[in-house]
């Protein structure tokens, strides 16, 4: 795909030498109705949910209702579950030490690590039928509300194409869409911050505060110390605002702008504290740092800091996995600090940008001195440090930079297509390939199935959870891993109300006596899976070690 948008990036180029005006008529007749309908800005906004919606079910044949596999979306499914069921966490297991996994809390209470933003909106889904809906909303008012920022920082027509290319980059083939990691929430966090900002400086409309809070809490619950970064540089730009002489009378500003924000900012606050408290027993305790300090240890966060002794773990994925995959290497610390930091800007530029939203930046030195961008240019470099500071790093740790990329790209956008060489205006044409190879890239990809593919081992216990939901019973399963297992993909995950659940998954931890957890669940079908064969075996426990006693394979329709 990358070489394909690089060859047709070169094609374009050459036809925006040779022949800037090609396919003006029709295509400046399909941009001039846009025009038109980008006026009504309420309208448009709906429309680019819609869109959204409409446009991922319309691609389900090639990329079908994802099927979790990595640690994060198993925990933000068991956020999702607890949330749904009415509980903000659950009370800790008795059989605990069978279920311990990734990114789970099992003391003082069982509950996901993470911040609950991504918890609630995939509740929402499981309440509508299934978890990904959540997904699904939440990516189409992702889109909307940046379609809606974009409006407060740029002409109407412009907020369109900005609306329409998060859409086409994000909204249909990325991970945020095609798996339960989240990104949406943190990315509508930013969007109602940074277009509340013009809003409130032009008309001060008590609305345009409550937005800006909303946006807010958001990031507080999804991003908390991304979200904090982000936020800074505008708390700034407002407090300049509010203590110059453009602005109105501080019984008025009170009123309508600082008053909500801080009220609601208060509730956001106190609602945080109530949920570490419930989960941790520690208001001031989130639940990431409790995690932190029963698994991590002391390991270091930021790349500068130095590498701490290994701990060592009586479950032997958890050794593997925080001794070897979670640890980074920082000897010598120079060459690791640039091989990290390269990593991250690839991974970074490869998610948002690419190849075609690349091209509208070779306007960047007029970005640069573009005035009406100063607070987003510093926004972006202060989050960018922010991000580059810390040792992991995947692309939804950057969604509250995401509106602030559109503003960036939208605004390049403009200047490309005033760009002139020699007379030539081949920025017409250069904008309009932007677009194209954005729409060329989503049909590529359709045409291929290709996506951010679920691996092998989520679809084998997709398959087993299938087979076992058929049939009749309860059933607990005890997973047997071979000693190459990797660890980045784990079987062990389970719902809030482990005690009521149709399958129970536990682990089989070398020198622990199953016997009281065979007890607790007496009632059940056990079954073994061995998690590193292909075809995957699973059998009745009383019949261990014969794999030919129920061996399911996977077929074609199922990879």
């Amino acid at each position: 795909m990358l070489y394909l948008n690089g060859l047709t990036a070169l094609v374009m180029i050459v036809l925006g030498w040779y022949r800037p005006r090609l396919g003006d008529r029709s295509l400046g007749h399909l941009e001039g109705v846009a025009s038109r309908f980008a006026a009504r800005k309420r309208t448009m906004v709906l429309t680019v949910a819609f869109a959204t919606i409409g446009f991922r079910l319309a691609l389900l044949w090639a990329f079908p209702v994802p099927v979790p596999a990595v640690h994060d979306e198993f925990s933000y499914l068991l956020a999702a579950d607890t949330f749904a069921q009415g509980r903000l966490t659950n009370p800790p297991h008795p059989m605990g030490s069978f279920f311990d996994t990734f990114h789970v809390l099992q003391h003082p209470s069982y509950a996901s690590i993470y911040p609950p933003a991504q918890g609630a909106v995939l509740a929402l889904g499981e309440l509508l039928g299934r978890p990904w809906i959540g997904v699904l909303l939440s990516m189409a008012a992702m889109c909307a509300a940046i379609t809606w920022m974009l409006q407060g920082w740029l002409p109407p027509n412009w907020a369109l194409l900005g609306g329409v290319l998060v859409l086409l980059r994000l909204g249909l083939t990325s991970y945020w869409m095609n798996a339960y990691w989240g990104g949406a929430a943190a990315a509508i966090g930013g969007a109602l911050v940074l277009g509340a900002l013009p809003r409130i400086v032009r008309g001060r409309r008590l609305g345009n505060a409550f937005w800006m809070a909303i946006g807010a809490g958001l990031l507080a619950n999804s991003r908390p110390v991304e979200g904090l970064i982000f936020c800074l540089p505008v708390a700034v730009a407002m407090a300049a605002w509010l203590f110059s002489s453009r602005s109105p009378a501080l019984r008025i500003t009170a009123r309508q702008v600082i008053l909500p924000v801080a009220a609601l900012l208060g509730l956001t606050a106190v609602f945080l504290l109530y949920y570490d408290w419930r989960i941790t027993g520690d208001p001031f305790l989130p639940p990431h740092l409790l995690y932190q300090r029963q698994y991590w240890g002391d390991d270091p966060l930021l790349v500068w800091q130095r590498q701490t002794p290994p701990r060592h773990y009586a479950n032997p994925q958890f050794e593997t996995f925080f001794n070897m995959y979670g640890r980074t290497t920082h000897d010598p610390p120079r060459e690791e600090l640039l091989r990290v930091t390269y990593l991250k800007m690839w991974n970074w530029w490869y998610f948002f940008l690419g190849i075609p939203f690349s091209i509208p930046f070779v306007t960047l030195p007029w970005l640069l001195c573009d005035r009406r961008l100063r607070l987003i240019l510093i926004q972006f470099a202060l989050c960018a440090l922010g991000l580059l500071a810390v040792v992991f790093f995947h692309p939804h740790y950057a969604a509250p930079l995401t509106a602030t990329m559109a503003v960036m790209l939208t605004q390049a956008m403009r200047h490309l297509r005033r760009w002139k060489i020699r007379g030539r205006p081949v920025g017409v044409l250069l904008t309009r390939a932007v677009v194209l190879l954005s729409l060329l890239s989503v049909l590529v990809f359709a045409g291929s199935r290709r996506s951010y593919g679920v691996p092998e081992e989520g679809l084998k216990r997709a398959q087993i959870v299938r087979y076992l939901e058929s049939t009749p019973g309860e059933h607990l399963v005890l997973v047997h891993y071979a000693p190459d297992h990797n660890p980045k993909y784990e079987w062990v995950y389970n719902r809030a109300d482990i005690d009521h659940a149709k399958i129970v998954w536990a682990r089989e931890v070398p020198g622990q006596d199953l016997a009281p957890l065979l007890e607790y669940f007496r009632g059940r079908k056990v079954w073994e899976v061995e998690a590193d064969t292909s075809p995957v075996d699973i059998h009745l426990y009383q019949a261990a070690r014969k794999p030919n006693q129920a061996r399911l394979s996977l077929t074609s329709r199922d990879r």
